[in-house]
């Protein structure tokens, strides 16, 4: 697979890994995430303690020791509705390494992630993200990772949507996919990240 952009050389897994993204109700206002792999242990995690919009604006990835890995903020104001990724805790005048924005305005489209510095490397995500289940693709429009509806193993039942699975291709960055998942996440129920046209709750 072609190589991909790196956020965090930790989390690049050298065999396919699927993680359990939780989407965690918290007791204030906003809600979280964590990421566990297939052990159990915990990988990421998102805290969201925002009370107003602004807090929703900006969300930080870290790792499960608390470390800064990613920041995502979204862009205002921008007519696409454009996010962008930072590495780290963000800071003024830091400058993005990807940005993430619908293709087309007008009609069903896919959703284009831009690799700062690099304009050969550009990723596009299709599918329905409120149904769970989205194709994150590279510019070779190999499959990088995927995002699906995750299934008890021991029950054979499909768990509910706040519970679901992050699939990793080898090589593939899930500090980078899972900043991802929280911009689909915050614009989940906008026309505009309705990807590929699938229905969203």
């Amino acid at each position: 697979m072609k190589k991909g952009l790196v956020v965090e050389s930790g989390f690049v897994f050298e065999e396919e890994t699927s993680l359990t993204v939780s989407k965690t109700s918290l007791f204030f206002a906003g809600d979280g995430f964590t990421v566990y792999d297939c052990r159990g242990e915990l990988v990421f995690r998102v805290d969201s303690y925002g009370h107003n919009i602004r807090d929703k604006d900006e969300l930080v990835l870290m790792d499960a020791h608390g470390r800064c890995l990613l920041t995502v903020r979204r862009k205002r104001p921008s007519l696409h509705q454009r996010w962008e990724g930072y590495l780290g805790e963000r800071s003024e005048g830091q400058k993005p390494i990807f940005s993430v924005r619908r293709s087309s305005i007008i009609g069903r489209s896919s959703v284009t992630v831009e690799v700062m510095g690099n304009p050969e490397e550009e990723y596009q995500i299709e599918g329905s993200f409120g149904q769970r289940s989205c194709t994150i693709f590279n510019s070779a429009k190999e499959l990088v990772a995927e995002i699906k509806r995750k299934v008890d193993a021991s029950t054979n039942v499909v768990l509910a949507k706040d519970v679901f699975s992050l699939c990793l291709k080898p090589g593939f960055d899930g500090a980078f996919a899972m900043g991802l998942v929280l911009i689909l996440d915050q614009t989940n129920g906008d026309d505009y990240f309705n990807v590929g046209g699938g229905e969203v709750d």
